[in-house]
């Protein structure tokens, strides 16, 4: 198999099926369905081995405790072995020449060492692209440039990564937080790899009242640390200088929400100027977001 269709769900076997049914109808079928099941109780491998029984395509599933979902991504990803990961979460679906699609680009830049994957569009299920097309049909350049630097943070996109590239780069695990932005490791990827940038969209996004997207800055609050090493790394020199503000701010925000105190937050980072300079705004942002909760 060329591609890994890897999806890691929590308490969504409602929402599978929608997901099968899209990959039921890809018009080219050289991938497999890879779904981490991170601690579900709602009946999720019954599901999975029903439609397992009724799939013209292979699926596997693992069972783990609960962790969150970049656990569920780590887990699967070592097991993997074709060249290509697809990353579609339980509450999404593809269109129908989605595979096609990535077969085709992958065909032409397959042998570029310096490229990690490529950045197809989402779109809403009524159509309209999820944020702006990239300004480049094709373009090549890494996310912190294209995306980050692009102000193009905003929107959603569906990435297709090489697998080896996912291996080399595994999502950071941190005890008893269970939430992670997936940019922390985009950006460190970005720093030795550069992606291809296409204007078409093969991912439809559902955001549920109760997923992570709409209630991302809960799962921040519960996972301060990881929050903590994800705002240092938009820290760097490398990004705009707003990026690197707001990534100060948030490096005082989360610190202390994770109990950590100012000196030791400053003596802690790799960039002591910026986060000092950071620090009333941090306070103020985290007493206001203490009265919130």
């Amino acid at each position: 198999m060329m591609i890994t269709v890897l999806t890691p769900t929590f308490n969504r076997g409602g929402r599978l099926q929608s997901l099968w049914d899209s990959l039921q109808k890809q018009t080219v079928k050289d991938f497999e369905w890879l779904v981490v099941d991170d601690g579900s109780t709602d009946g999720t491998k019954n599901l999975i081995t029903q439609l397992q029984e009724n799939s013209d395509f292979p699926i596997r599933y693992i069972y783990k405790s609960n962790g969150g979902k970049h656990t569920a991504l780590n887990v699967g990803i070592q097991t993997i072995c074709s060249e290509l990961t697809f990353i579609v979460d339980s509450d999404d679906y593809v269109t129908d020449d989605a595979v096609e699609s990535i077969l085709k680009i992958h065909k032409k830049y397959r042998s570029q060492n310096n490229i990690c994957g490529y950045a197809f569009l989402r779109a809403f299920p009524d159509g309209k692209v999820n944020g702006k097309k990239f300004d480049i049909n094709e373009k090549i350049g890494s996310y912190i440039d294209v995306r980050v630097n692009g102000d193009d943070t905003g929107a959603d996109k569906a990435e297709v990564f090489k697998t080896h590239c996912l291996k080399e780069f595994p999502f950071p695990e941190y005890p008893n937080e269970k939430f992670l932005g997936e940019d922390l490791v985009w950006v460190r990827m970005a720093r030795k790899y550069e992606m291809v940038h296409i204007n078409k969209a093969i991912y439809v996004g559902n955001y549920l009242e109760d997923g992570l997207t709409n209630n991302r800055r809960k799962h921040n609050i519960a996972s301060p640390v990881g929050c903590m090493h994800r705002a240092e790394e938009f820290m760097e020199s490398d990004l705009k200088t707003r990026y690197r503000i707001k990534g100060g701010l948030q490096y005082i925000v989360y610190g202390r929400f994770a109990g950590v105190k100012i000196c030791d937050l400053i003596r802690k980072s790799r960039h002591k100027v910026l986060a000092t300079a950071c620090i009333p705004g941090g306070l103020f942002l985290h007493s206001r977001w203490c009265k919130a909760q």
